[in-house]
């Protein structure tokens, strides 16, 4: 089942949370920074020890604090524009992180709106990525949320939801 809600990702009771992390794994503002704050410093250290995550690709690690088993960070692309192959390191890092939740043995999994805040990806366009992925696993869990932080991209979520563009599923 694949749901939309809107929510804080950090109170999701799931097997497994994604953080919209940067390269270094050190942590940083909007999601990166509320996740790390809520799950406490053992996933800081966790972090440390793994050092980096390439644009595109996705690590794990216990959830601390968190009501979450785990946490898949994984490393979204900045907007330029679209003209430096954006789209497919967007749909690369939501497919590594269903392939890492997958292999894992995670059965529900939660995820914000990777790359749409201080990376500037256009909300509408990653949406859709976001969802399209969403579908491809759909059948390898029981429950794949994204967890809109304002009411603006939950908007963007249940239209793309609603009518069914470019997403082949009904909501």
């Amino acid at each position: 089942m694949i749901i939309a809600k809107r929510g804080d990702i950090t109170r999701e009771d799931v097997d497994v949370i994604v953080n919209a992390a940067n390269e270094g794994l050190r942590g940083g503002g909007g999601v990166d920074g509320a996740i790390h704050r809520a799950a406490g410093s053992s996933v800081m250290e966790a972090c440390r020890k793994i050092g980096h995550c390439a644009t595109g690709d996705a690590v794990i690690t216990p959830a601390g604090k968190l009501k979450a088993r785990r946490i898949i960070h994984t490393v979204g692309p900045v907007w330029n524009g679209g003209k430096s192959g954006e789209p497919g390191l967007l749909r690369d890092a939501y497919r590594t992180s269903f392939r890492l939740a997958k292999r894992e043995g995670l059965r529900s999994i939660a995820f914000p709106a990777i790359s749409t805040g201080v990376y500037g990806y256009p909300k509408k366009e990653a949406a859709m990525i976001a969802l399209a992925a969403g579908r491809e696993f759909e059948e390898d869990f029981d429950e794949i949320r994204f967890v809109c932080f304002s009411v603006g991209d939950l908007a963007i979520y249940k239209d793309i939801l609603n009518s069914n563009t470019g997403v082949g599923f009904q909501p």
